[in-house]
């Protein structure tokens, strides 16, 4: 009798001690934020991540009544700071501004993972994507995918692509290029967009497959040449540009998602918020016409859907990337 009392009096206790600590971050949740919340941008300043991060900054703070501040923290093609986020307290205040080009990689091409995008963070919200293009340097003198694609075959191994390193958006869609056309061209990493456009114009590349955004300045004033853009739909920044899709290759699709992930543990009513937060954002017509002039497709949608976008990702990507043969140790 006496010994079921006092294991039923432990087992009250247990509950009772939880209880008591999931109470105070029940209530942790529904108060949050209290205080500035970081948005870590695993890059440097510029590009296409820094302008969007700050745009969802300046919405957040607006709709959630607190500062979210972004930190520029590059480095490992994203994985110094999205690892400094994996480390991170759960607790609502530190948030990754992640992307294709780092997450992905984390898992297809590293052979030491710093970290494991789905088993060490928890997706928030998809904010918006924007397809590659592939250009040319217009002294090459084609004029046209299928062009590009003869030159390559009759010169194996004699093109330069360049991109923004090893496991980029730049290089992943360069290398499925190569997969689905089976040509030969050699990669050339660099260390940012600027450096990858002054080769690619300066003559000392010839192909790369950058994002729409960063390539539309140079394309409209007749310094690279946009032979196809890498989507189903044509892009409204280069509405002249034929997609992959119509040129008869819908394999030959390349885009760069850009998402808010938080540290695996997060609470799911934090999370929430942020993710009615951006959805009711991306409603708002005026948010989306400063999405798209920047040259982002607005996306939003659930945690789920974003889980699975990464998902699909890996699986794609992993594909390609065993095809190039790319490691980093």
């Amino acid at each position: 009798m006496n010994t079921i009392y006092r294991t039923s009096r432990r087992r009250l206790l247990s509950l009772a001690l939880c209880a008591g600590i999931a109470a105070p971050l029940s209530v942790h949740a529904q108060d949050w934020p209290t205080k500035p919340v970081r948005i870590v941008v695993p890059a440097g300043p510029g590009g296409s991540a820094d302008p969007l991060a700050r745009l969802v900054a300046e919405e957040l703070g607006k709709s959630l009544k607190q500062s979210f501040v972004v930190e520029n923290r590059p480095g490992a093609n994203g994985n110094v700071g999205a690892a400094s986020v994996v480390k991170s307290t759960a607790d609502g205040y530190t948030l990754l501004f992640g992307w294709t080009g780092t997450l992905v990689p984390a898992i297809t091409l590293y052979h030491a993972k710093p970290y494991h995008p789905q088993r060490d963070l928890d997706p928030i919200v998809l904010i918006g994507s924007v397809p590659n293009v592939v250009v040319v340097d217009p002294s090459l003198g084609v004029k046209s995918l299928a062009e590009l694609t003869a030159y390559a075959k009759s010169h194996p191994g004699q093109l330069n692509f360049g991109s923004t390193g090893s496991g980029s958006s730049y290089h992943l869609s360069g290398e499925l290029y190569k997969k689905t056309m089976g040509v030969s061209m050699l990669h050339i990493p660099y260390n940012s967009p600027g450096a990858v456009f002054t080769d690619l114009v300066g003559g000392r590349l010839q192909v790369a497959f950058p994002g729409t955004a960063a390539a539309a300045p140079l394309v409209k004033d007749g310094r690279l040449r946009a032979v196809a853009v890498m989507a189903d739909k044509r892009s409204p920044m280069m509405p002249d540009v034929p997609t992959t899709s119509e040129l008869g290759f819908p394999a030959l699709v390349s885009d760069t998602w850009f998402g808010l992930l938080a540290p695996k543990g997060t609470p799911a009513e934090i999370r929430q918020k942020i993710n009615q937060a951006v959805n009711a954002a991306l409603k708002d017509p005026q948010f989306n016409e400063r999405l798209i002039a920047l040259g982002f497709q607005p996306l939003g949608g659930s945690a789920d859907a974003f889980a699975s976008a990464l998902a699909s990702d890996i699986e794609k990507w992993g594909e390609v990337v065993r095809f190039s043969g790319a490691k980093i140790d």
